[in-house]
C-alpha cells in the first residue's frame, strides 16, 4: 500500500482501538485478539492475545497497518511486526485530552473522519470538574496487589472527576503496594478490569469504602468515551 491510499486491511493489537474501527468500519478489520470484546460477536479472525499474538498469522493477513498501544502490546512482537515490513500505528495515551486528539489522527489515517462518537466524547469531557474531591487508592490487580501509579490514563480520567490518585507521585506506572505502607486515603478505587474486582472479591481488604467502577469506561478510549464521564460519576458519588 502507497503511503498515500487509505488502509483496506486493519489488525487492531487493542481491544479499545478494535471498538473504535468497529463502530465506523468494520469491514476493514482483518484480525483482533482475543480480548476485543465490543462489540461482541465480531466476525474477524482472533490472532491471540494483547501480550502474546501470533506474528506469523499477523504477517499472513498482510495488514495495511496494525493498530498497537505501546503499553498493552510488547516490544519485541511490534518489532517482529516491524521487521516483516508492516505498518504498526502506535499509541500511548496518558490523558483525555491525548486520547482524543489522538484518536482523531488515527481515525483520519484510516479514511473515517470524526464519526458522531468522537464528538460526543470531546463535549463529555470539556467542562472541568467542580464538584467535591476525594483521595483515592486505585488498585489494579491482586496476587500481587498493584495499583495505579504516575502518568496514567485511568488516572487522568478520575482526577477529571475528582478524585485524586495518591500514587500519582510514585516513580511507576503500576507499582506493586502493601497494606503498611500505604498514603493516606479516603476511598479505594476498584475496576473490574484488568483483574476482575467485585463486591466479595477486594473491598473487604481495605477499611475504607470502596468504589466499584467500570474497567472499561476507565481505562479504554474509543467510543466509551462518550458515556463514561456520566457512567463513572455516578458510580464514584452516588
Amino acid at each position: 500500500m502507497k503511503k498515500t491510499e487509505r488502509p483496506r486491511r486493519v489488525v487492531s493489537l487493542v481491544p479499545s482501538l478494535t471498538e473504535c474501527v468497529a463502530a465506523s468500519a468494520p469491514d476493514l478489520l482483518v484480525g483482533v485478539t482475543d480480548w476485543c470484546t465490543h462489540p461482541s460477536g465480531l466476525p474477524v479472525p482472533r490472532i491471540g492475545g494483547t501480550k502474546n499474538p501470533r506474528v506469523a498469522e499477523i504477517v499472513a493477513l498482510r495488514p495495511d497497518v496494525v493498530l498497537a498501544n505501546a503499553e498493552e502490546n510488547r516490544e519485541p512482537d511490534l518489532d517482529a511486526l516491524q521487521a516483516a515490513g508492516l505498518h504498526v500505528w502506535l499509541t500511548d495515551y496518558e490523558t483525555v485530552p491525548a486520547a482524543l486528539e489522538g484518536l482523531a489522527a488515527m481515525l483520519s489515517m484510516l479514511g473515517l473522519g470524526r464519526p458522531p462518537w468522537l464528538a460526543e466524547a470531546e463535549n463529555a469531557w470539556a467542562e472541568p470538574w467542580n464538584g467535591r474531591r476525594c483521595a483515592a487508592l486505585v488498585p489494579i490487580w491482586r496476587r500481587p496487589w498493584m495499583a495505579l501509579g504516575r502518568d496514567t490514563f485511568a488516572g487522568d480520567v478520575l482526577q477529571r472527576l475528582g478524585v485524586d490518585n495518591v500514587l500519582a507521585g510514585d516513580t511507576e506506572r503500576y507499582p506493586r503496594i502493601e497494606s503498611g505502607a500505604l498514603p493516606a486515603h479516603d476511598v479505594v478505587v476498584l475496576p473490574d478490569e484488568p483483574y476482575a474486582f467485585s463486591a466479595d472479591d477486594g473491598p473487604e481488604a481495605f477499611d475504607v469504602p470502596a468504589r466499584l467502577v467500570s474497567g472499561r469506561h476507565l481505562t479504554w478510549y474509543g467510543p466509551s468515551l462518550a458515556e463514561a464521564r456520566a457512567v463513572l460519576q455516578r458510580q464514584l458519588w452516588s
